[in-house]
């Protein structure tokens, strides 16, 4: 099981386990909907791994007792895709299967089994195609690609840029050094699998309930694919029991529902199996990395080159936004002087990857921070000083054209350093012990929305009634991470209420203004940032008119615990709005967030990676390895976070433990393997993650640097906290051993694998050690920043 011990506050993460009730409530309560005519959807999906469809007879199935309607790919022929300029899929599959687990046909029947057995007597006649599985295979021309017309490669996107005179800044280097890593795929594991009831009211218009963290965007999908107007659907998104990015996508299950809805005209619900769930997926990228970074011999970056490859699985998801994720952010901890980076995405047979915790960011990360130990190393330096030499600096901007406003990275690597003894430890503890230390950084919010326009990303609504309870609404969805409780604090406190006595109404097309969704840990910055804006705008309201009804100026009324003061007079809440209502009627205000324009630089890709504020993070683990059976045990993990200012600092702490438990499974044991394009073990059985008695003491520090622009001061802490475990896990491993394992998982057989390396004379390293026969086009020169010039 996944386990948070806490909802969090500020991010866009969750919880793997919260309680049943929140880990299974959307299940229950589509169940308590109890609607007695309900039906239950099953989808019969693909065992093939890339197939064209033959033909498909769903005579049988049609003819079954029970069975109320049978859907196609020729029932939902309007492609779709989350990003605009992937449009690649289908409810249903149209012409041919591109994974094993594609949905290829639907059921509405009376109960489950019989939608099950209604789908094994559709006969569907496949002709295979051939499989690609690896990036090795996708670089090939073939003559059926898995999208398009052949002869062609598997390639999705690539990107080329370069920033300065890379070339340049190798030459002045006194020391370069290049490295390749990998970073498998895993899945995000949330206990709660995803669900969608659909059904439509006495009016005509369809109501779709779903497992999302994303109405606004399944609102707007769902219109396109089922061809009816945005105002005649209505999404829902309950609260779910964990997201971490795998509900962020929209997903052939909930558009199927409310097809079968519109068809039958009775309600129908669909609840993902676990192994549809694996190969669902939109999880972590299976990432090829290499790095080549010159350094003065005092440790000082002078350029840097970072290239890229990424399997992303058979449609396009996030995926083009996640490979300038794999680029973009490395420059946001590191003044990194010149840089040209380099990526490429493949399409292959498997699941499709998309976002999960850090989205883009954890793979380089990853490889950078080993990268930089690396390099220390070589010249002679301890790990944090080759970083203290080259932090990126508070109020700055880099080269690549990201705007840094409040930075306390500086503080975090000082805090973590001396909280974990790391300068006495390292290279000093007894053989099979050690210590590792990374850093990292990420986004408060995308900058840029997922389908441009001038329109705010999120949007609140405040309104009070005439007994004072104020109501908050919002769009963003709570999957966890605590958004809900975020926009009743953040209001609470602009009106000198408790945030229990506030009502928040969410996730709802019909009744809430628009919130983009929970992802890129945007929900506390922006929605907060309009939460308090519409706060604001409400107390200026009702202060005013108890000035004017008391007759004082209105600087010398306030507000606080409840309470409205004024010229030695005490009010409650409730007889200030009533005063407030008197004089201007209905007492309700908005809010909205738009993120400045002039965080991101102007050139082909540069929408991706801006931020209005960034987070940081540095992370010490300290480990004990056998080097007999390979097990590494982690010790304790101290981890400072700069999260601008806690605005509830339980919740915040909550969410570091959290990050850590998922970044402690990515770093040793998960990984999403594949026989063929046929999942190893679709279930929590197989894919192993950290129970109870692998999670280490964590230390958390926080760090205020209270951003300027954040809602009090705030900054994200639902995914940052991540990043910069893994790379310190590795680096400990090294400590301890003297090995390098270039890739996670860090299983025994490779941490044995490196130690026999050791013992023949080798570098005692396990990892990649060549990259793909595939040749970037030229980089796209961009003029740097003037203080790069």
């Amino acid at each position: 099981m996944r386990i948070d011990p806490t909802h969090g506050i500020v991010g866009a993460a969750g919880p793997r386990v919260d309680g049943l009730a929140q880990a299974t409530g959307t299940l229950r309560f589509l169940d308590d909907l109890a609607y007695p005519d309900m039906l239950w959807g099953k989808i019969l999906r693909s065992h093939h791994g890339h197939a064209r469809i033959v033909s498909i007879d769903t005579s049988r199935a049609e003819a079954l007792p029970g069975v109320h309607a049978v859907l196609t790919g020729a029932d939902l022929p309007v492609a779709f895709g989350l990003l605009p300029v992937s449009q690649d899929e289908h409810a249903l599959a149209v012409d041919k299967v591109r994974q094993v687990g594609d949905p290829v046909a639907a059921v509405a029947a009376d109960d489950p089994d019989v939608a099950e057995a209604a789908c094994e007597l559709i006969d569907v006649v496949y002709e295979p195609l051939p499989v690609v599985t690896s990036i090795e295979e996708a670089v090939a021309v073939v003559d059926e690609p898995i999208h398009g017309e052949g002869p062609r490669d598997n390639r999705h996107r690539e990107v080329s840029l370069e920033f300065g005179d890379v070339d340049a800044g190798f030459e002045a280097a006194d020391h370069v050094r290049e490295d390749v890593f990998f970073y498998q795929g895993n899945t995000h594991a949330a206990l709660e699998p995803h669900g969608a009831l659909a059904l439509v009211d006495e009016t005509g218009r369809l109501h779709l309930w779903s497992s999302t963290q994303v109405p606004h965007y399944l609102h707007r999908i769902a219109a396109k694919v089922l061809e009816l107007p945005e105002h005649r659907i209505r999404v829902t998104a309950n609260p779910t029991g964990g997201g971490f990015g795998a509900k962020t996508d929209v997903f052939s299950h909930e558009l199927v529902a409310a097809k079968l809805a519109l068809v039958t005209g009775r309600p129908v619900k669909i609840v993902l199996t676990r192994e549809e769930v694996f190969y669902c997926h939109r999880g972590r990228h299976p990432v090829l990395m290499w790095f080549k970074t010159g350094f003065t011999a005092d440790g000082r970056i002078t350029a840097m080159w970072c290239r890229t490859y990424l399997d992303g699985g058979a449609y396009g998801s996030y995926g083009a936004a996640s490979l300038l994720y794999t680029g973009q952010l490395q420059t946001t901890t590191y003044r990194i002087p010149a840089y040209r980076f380099q990526g490429a995405r493949f399409f292959t047979n498997k699941p499709a990857c998309g976002p999960k915790r850090g989205h883009g960011t954890p793979q380089p990360r990853f490889g950078l921070e080993i990268h930089l130990d690396k390099a220390a190393e070589d010249l002679g330096l301890d790990p944090v000083t080759i970083r203290k030499r080259n932090l990126v600096r508070p109020f700055s901007t880099t080269v690549n054209h990201l705007r840094i406003t409040s930075c306390g990275l500086e503080e975090c690597l000082d805090r973590v350093v001396a909280a974990s003894g790391f300068a006495d430890k390292h290279r000093s503890l007894p053989p099979g012990r050690g210590v590792g230390l990374a850093v990292g950084a990420y986004m408060s919010g995308a900058g840029l929305p997922i389908y441009f326009n001038d329109m705010p990303q999120s949007e609140v609504m405040v309104k009070v009634d005439r007994g004072g309870l104020v109501t908050v609404y919002s769009m963003a969805a709570d999957c966890g991470q605590g958004s809900t409780t975020m926009l009743a604090t953040v209001v609470g406190e602009a009106l000198g209420l408790d945030p229990g006595d506030l009502k928040v109404v969410t996730a709802d097309t019909d009744l809430t203004p628009i919130d983009l969704g929970s992802y890129s840990s945007r929900v506390t910055f922006m929605a907060g940032n309009a939460a308090l804006e519409a706060a604001m705008k409400l107390a200026d309201l009702v202060l005013t008119a108890v000035a004017d009804e008391l007759d004082v100026d209105p600087d010398e009324v306030a507000i606080g615990r409840g309470v409205v003061t004024a010229a030695g007079r005490e009010l409650t809440w409730a007889e200030a709005v009533r005063i407030a209502e008197a004089r201007w009627g209905l007492l309700s205000a908005t809010g909205s967030y738009k993120p400045p324009k002039d965080i991101k630089g102007d050139y082909k890709g540069a929408g991706v990676g801006p931020s209005p504020a960034y987070s940081y993070s540095a992370c010490v683990a300290e480990v004990d390895c056998d080097p007999e059976t390979g097990f590494v045990t982690v010790e304790k993990i101290w981890l400072a976070h700069d999260v601008g200012r806690a605005i509830n600092e339980l919740l915040v702490r909550g969410q570091v433990e959290g990050s850590v438990h998922m970044a402690l499974g990515e770093a040793l044991m998960e990984e999403q393997a594949f026989r063929g394009a046929l999942h190893d073990g679709p279930s929590l059985l197989d894919y192993k993650i950290p129970t109870v008695l692998e999670m280490p003491p964590v230390e958390t520090i926080l760090v205020e640097s209270v951003d300027p622009e954040g809602p009090f001061g705030a900054k994200e802490v639902g995914q940052g906290p991540l990043l910069p475990v893994m790379p310190a896990i590795a680096n400990a491993v090294h400590d301890a051993l003297g090995i390098r394992v270039d890739e996670v998982p860090l299983r025994p057989d490779k941490l044995l694998a490196a130690l026999r390396d050791l013992e023949r004379g080798g570098e005692g390293r396990y990892g990649p050690t060549k990259l793909p026969d595939y040749e970037f086009r030229s980089p796209l020169p961009v003029e740097p920043p003037p203080e790069f010039r």
